[in-house]
């Protein structure tokens, strides 16, 4: 069973890849120089945070589900949580409707996930193809959503980077699956870099856009 998922996910990782490469290290960036204080340094740091976390997290629920750990239902009530985090962040800049919004959203990309990631396990092909239909999206949902926040958030630009995303989350629940341990480590490390930088992105977008807040 375990083998059977393995190379559902290995074909579904190749498809991906092969309908929209990717250099997770090297994602275009259209950032200008913003003014440094401790009000922007410190708004980066909690968006850098809350974004980290999220992959932290994320992880913490791939080993605990694909193991059948006993802090499966813990892990992923922090992961959640984190979500609920994130809406709130911007809820300073954009309201409290906006920040619910994106905090679904975001829900709605770990529900997913959480999808993903059982079909996988399970090997249950046509329900793995249907979670990842959903689960790109949902993604792309966040990136139009967000790029109708802020002009400074292109969507396409969103949009590669939230794909990249998941394509790494897949690299990482294939290694685990083949028992491929330095792939996982490695896949996280990718994952971890690539969500720090869409935490500057989406930070310095604020900061653009609400240079006010920030003097």
């Amino acid at each position: 069973m375990k083998k059977s998922a393995f190379k559902l996910l290995a074909l579904l990782l190749l498809v991906s890849s092969l309908a929209m490469p990717f250099k997770a290290m090297a994602m275009p960036t259209n950032h200008t120089a913003i003014t440094c204080n401790p009000k922007t340094t410190n708004f980066k740091m909690e968006q850098r945070k809350l974004w980290a976390d999220h992959v932290f997290w994320t992880k913490n629920f791939i080993i605990s589900d694909l193991a059948s750990l006993g802090d499966v239902k813990a892990v992923s009530e922090r992961l959640l949580k984190n979500q609920d985090d994130i809406g709130n962040s911007i809820k300073p800049y954009y309201g409290e409707k906006a920040g619910n919004q994106l905090a679904k959203l975001l829900r709605e990309h770990i529900l997913i996930a959480v999808d993903v990631v059982h079909a996988a396990k399970s090997g249950n092909k046509a329900a793995l193809n249907q979670a990842n239909k959903r689960w790109y999206k949902n993604a792309d949902d966040i990136a139009l959503f967000l790029s109708k926040a802020n002009p400074n958030w292109s969507f396409k630009t969103l949009q590669k980077m939230l794909h990249t995303h998941l394509q790494l989350l897949t690299e990482d629940v294939v290694a685990r699956l083949n028992k491929n341990w330095q792939g996982s480590v490695e896949a996280f490390d990718k994952g971890e870099a690539h969500m720090l930088m869409l935490a500057d992105t989406l930070s310095e977008g604020i900061i653009k856009q609400f240079p006010n807040k920030f003097k």
